[in-house]
């Protein structure tokens, strides 16, 4: 029998293309956990936010974080939530939420819940 797909969410999806845009660095851990691997990479490179750091721990498993003015999070959560980010933010105004958005249709209710975090691009 086959299995189920899990859906994606309309909303990390929209944070999918938005993050397209974000430069991307990719590194190794090495002897470090990804975390401290990337945040020694962001402290040694002086990486300037918004980036996104693909971290390689074996031949399986690569992390995916995202630096933000904000901090280092997990690549899912800034595609969940990029409209918390203000850089992201820029980036969609700066290509526009039309094209950007195109063919996704979100809903109403995603909308709300974005308009609700508005402040945190004060």
């Amino acid at each position: 029998m086959s299995k189920k797909r899990k859906r994606i969410s309309r909303r990390r999806l929209a944070g999918q293309r938005v993050l397209a845009h974000v430069p991307t660095h990719r590194l190794e851990t090495g002897e470090y956990k990804p975390v401290t691997a990337a945040r020694r990479y962001i402290a040694e490179g002086g990486l300037v936010p918004p980036a996104l750091l693909n971290v390689r721990r074996n031949e399986h498993t690569t992390d995916r974080f995202f630096w933000g003015e904000k901090g280092l999070f997990s690549a899912q959560y800034a595609e969940e939530n990029h409209f918390l980010f203000p850089s992201l933010r820029t980036i969609v105004d700066s290509i526009g939420e039309d094209k950007l958005f195109e063919g996704l249709e979100l809903g109403a209710d995603d909308w709300e819940e974005m308009e609700e975090y508005e402040y945190a691009f004060v």
